[in-house]
Formats: C-alpha cells, sequence, structure tokens
C-alpha cells in the first residue's frame, strides 16, 4: 500500500469534540487510512508532502444536501456543484431527502414511488464518489402506507436516512414511531424537517410538541429550513431532549445563536452537528461548511476546534458514519488549510475566530490526493502545502 507521510504540521484538529485539538505535527497515511500520528523521525514513505506549518484537519461532513442526479441540480440549474463543495472542504455528504427532482408531486406521494426515487438515486448519484467525495444519497421521503418490504429496500439499497417532511405526523402518531422503530432495526437513521414549511411550501410544520414524542434521531435544522421553530420550542428542545440537532446555512442566524448559546451553557454541544441544507432556495455554496464553522466561533463564541469538530465529527457519528475523526486507524480523510493573505489572523485557529475564510491548499479523501497546492473554490493560504522529493523519504 501506498504511504503518505504530511510534515511540519503547524496546527492539528481531530474533529472529536473530546479532544479537539492535539500536539502532532508528523502524519502517516497507509493506503486509505491514518497509520501513525507523530511516526518515528527514520519512517519511509513512498510520498511526502510539506505543510509549511499549516493546518490539518478532517475534511468537512456536511450532513444536510439535496442532490438529484449526479452533479446536476435542477433548483439552481447547476452542473459541477459536489467538485465545487469539495473544493470548499467538503468530503462526506449526506442527502436530507431528493424532493427538488422535476416534477415530483408532494401532494400524490405513494409509499412505492418514494422508495424507488430512493434506489434510483442510492444507484447513481451514490453509486460512484462524484469528484471522489463519499455522497451518501437515496434517502426516502416518508409517506403513509410504507411496509417493512420499502425498508428492506431501503436498506438493500444502502439508504443511511430517513426523512419525515411530507409525513401527516400528528394525524399518524403510530405509524411514525413503527417507521423509526422499522428504520433502526436496519441501521437506518430518522431525520425530519422541523420548524416552518420549507421551499416546496408542502412540508408539515414541526415544533418542539411533535419533536417530543417522535424522538428522531437528528432534528434537521431547528434554527430553520428556512423558518424556525418559536424561541420557546427552541428553548424547549434544548433543554428537554437528548437527540441530534442540526444547524445549517439556510436558517436563522438569530436562532442558530440562541441554539448553540443554549447547548454550549449546558456543556451538551456533542448533540450539534451542521450542514448547508443545499442546493436550494439558499442556492449552491460552495464554502458553506466553512462559513457554518466561522459563524459558530466568531459570532456564537465557540472556540474554533470545537467549530471544527461540530463540522466534521459530530455530524459524521450522528448518521453513522466513521469519518470526520483523525486518530489511528481512521479514514484518511484531511484538509491542509491556513489563513489567507491579509486576515487578521497568524493561524487557522485566529483566522476561525475572526470569521475569516481559510484558504485550502491540500483535499485528501481515503488516503488520495484530490486538490494539491490549492483549492478552487478559497484563496490561497499565505503558505502553500507542496509534495517533496521523496527518494526513502525521512523528510526527504
Amino acid at each position: 500500500m501506498t504511504t503518505t507521510l504530511i510534515t511540519n504540521i503547524g496546527e492539528f484538529f481531530t474533529g472529536d469534540l473530546k479532544a479537539p485539538e492535539a500536539d502532532v505535527s508528523t502524519l502517516l497515511i497507509e493506503g486509505d487510512r491514518i497509520k501513525t500520528l507523530n511516526p518515528p523521525a527514520d519512517t519511509e514513505c513512498d510520498k511526502a508532502i510539506d505543510a509549511e506549518g499549516l493546518a490539518v484537519l478532517p475534511g468537512l461532513v456536511d450532513g444536510h444536501i439535496h442532490p438529484v442526479f449526479g452533479e446536476w441540480t435542477p433548483t439552481q440549474n447547476t452542473l459541477g456543484w459536489i467538485g465545487n463543495y469539495m473544493h470548499g472542504g467538503s468530503t462526506t455528504m449526506i442527502s436530507a431527502g431528493e424532493l427538488h427532482t422535476p416534477g415530483l408531486d408532494y401532494n400524490d406521494l405513494t409509499a412505492d414511488l418514494v422508495t424507488s426515487l430512493a434506489e434510483v438515486t442510492a444507484a447513481t448519484t451514490g453509486r460512484i464518489r462524484w469528484s471522489d467525495v463519499k455522497v451518501h444519497a437515496g434517502t426516502a421521503l416518508l409517506v403513509p402506507g410504507m411496509t417493512e418490504k420499502h425498508f428492506d429496500r431501503l436498506a438493500d439499497a444502502g439508504s443511511i436516512v430517513v426523512k419525515f417532511i411530507f409525513f401527516p405526523l400528528e394525524e399518524n402518531r403510530e405509524e411514525a414511531i413503527r417507521y423509526t422503530a422499522m428504520a433502526r432495526e436496519r441501521g437506518i437513521r430518522t431525520k425530519v424537517h422541523t420548524g416552518g414549511v420549507s421551499r416546496s411550501g408542502s412540508s408539515q410544520i414541526c415544533g418542539f410538541d411533535t419533536l417530543s414524542w417522535l424522538q428522531p434521531d437528528v432534528a434537521a435544522h431547528v434554527s430553520g429550513g428556512p423558518i424556525p421553530m418559536s424561541d420557546d420550542d427552541l428553548d424547549k428542545l434544548v433543554d428537554n431532549t437528548e437527540f441530534a440537532l442540526e444547524v445549517c446555512s439556510s436558517g436563522n442566524y438569530r436562532s442558530t445563536y440562541m441554539v448553540v448559546q443554549r447547548l454550549m451553557e449546558q456543556g451538551r454541544l456533542s448533540r450539534l452537528t451542521m450542514g448547508t441544507d443545499t442546493p436550494g432556495g439558499t442556492g449552491v455554496i460552495p464554502r458553506g461548511m466553512l462559513r457554518n464553522i466561522l459563524f459558530l466561533s466568531s459570532i456564537c463564541e465557540m472556540t474554533p476546534a470545537d467549530a471544527v469538530a461540530v463540522g466534521t465529527g459530530n455530524t459524521a457519528k450522528a448518521h453513522g458514519l466513521d469519518v470526520g475523526i483523525l486518530e489511528e486507524g481512521a479514514p484518511a480523510d484531511l484538509l491542509i488549510a491556513g489563513p489567507v493573505k491579509g486576515s487578521a489572523g497568524s493561524t487557522m485557529a485566529d483566522a476561525i475566530a475572526h470569521g475569516d475564510l481559510p484558504g485550502i491548499s491540500f483535499v485528501i479523501i481515503d488516503g488520495e490526493v484530490i486538490v494539491e497546492t490549492r483549492s478552487e473554490q478559497t484563496p490561497p493560504p499565505m503558505e502553500i502545502a507542496h509534495f517533496m522529493d521523496t527518494p526513502g523519504c525521512p523528510y526527504c
């Protein structure tokens, strides 16, 4: 297996909220996994990258995207968005439903239709990596009348999430609870649209009263997607539930601040996850996950390392994925990045805390270098990471 050594690391963000920063100056990748943190100085390698004092952090995990087929999004009539998001640092993306499929009648959805749509999307957009991003597609939009066979089909298709959005929850409580049980029996998470109606205009309004009995795995865009639930409901949601709470680019900034502050005060940031809720009415935002991290740190007063952990390890864990944390044995999905020229920050952490967009130099997915030298979607960092001459290495 190919080995890649990353040296001269200035800052190391683990993605693990329990220990979000670590004293790591060198990292060894073997194949598609992280082999060793701080390997011995005489470690041999096939390739070596000089990080030039930049930061290493996990690839970002976008917990809320709306794909349709491949890299085409009809809501913005745009091609290539997934590759652009990868250049913005997102290495894993999770579908929150393929509801933007042209011609889909939200008022006439059947159990077979939503299951078939999820199967087709999983077999197309989710079949291979688009622009090398790990796209988890095939998220069924739950409707009344689904049976064990429908959930078996979803499991066979590789779906990892199902979504309550058009489902009349209050009128069908027992069925909704049964769906949650059937999904979990098959290792599938449940996510629910919260707050007011979505861009479709057909979604169901969902606040604390509904969430308190539904008990999903993830409450989507609790601060708005785009309309949030009431302030009182948000407070009760944080105080009286335990499931994951997601914030998104599409939401209400004030509501996001309220949720984050309350979770921080209670020491419960492990519940917080992140996504963009795009492409959609909010648009196509290649740097959306980075912007979310900057907002959490510079406005919501979260430490930069904790903000990175929310957008990586926290979000991955909530969706049952093994990515998002940089540790020995973990998938080698990572970014090399740092402050750009003109930034108020001299380090990645300083830049994030100030709200300054960082520059990405390298994107690595499963040990493969996908972006080298600089991203197409961020300004260049002040220092540029680069490959070193490697005959035998030890640090070339």
